[in-house]
């Protein structure tokens, strides 16, 4: 049994407002948040050094989801950023723990660049 009193409905229609909703997302990050767009930056310079830095698919598969991480960590940080603002802009000390660890888990995800792009990098130059 669905249920149909979903905001945005089901099936393809469910699909198209999704999409849109995911673009209004893509949209917000890149205009509000300017760690989001240096990410991104990042990410469009390493993308066509990973096809010279990958010895196969699957190793250029891993480089770019790394990368694809980094975003995804970043959106969901922004997220919980523009929520505890939303709540109240007081400092209180949930609001920083959850901005911290939103922050943590970003820095957490560059590092996880740093180590596979670098040690892809370290073979690569050993050939």
């Amino acid at each position: 049994m669905t249920d149909t009193n979903k905001p945005n409905g089901g099936g393809i229609e469910r699909i198209v407002k999704a999409t849109y909703c995911s673009y209004l997302g893509f949209k917000a990050a890149f205009k509000e948040e300017a760690a989001f767009r240096q990410e991104l930056g990042l990410t469009l310079i390493l993308f066509p050094v990973s096809f010279w830095l990958a010895d196969g698919v699957l190793h250029w598969a891993g480089l770019v989801v790394t990368l694809l991480l980094v975003l995804i960590v970043e959106m969901l940080n922004s997220a919980i950023e523009a929520l505890t603002d939303r709540v109240g802009t007081e400092r209180h000390v949930l609001s920083g723990r959850a901005k911290d660890m939103g922050s943590a888990a970003v820095t957490l995800a560059l590092t996880v660049v740093a180590i596979v792009w670098g040690a892809s990098l370290y073979l690569k130059l050993l050939q």
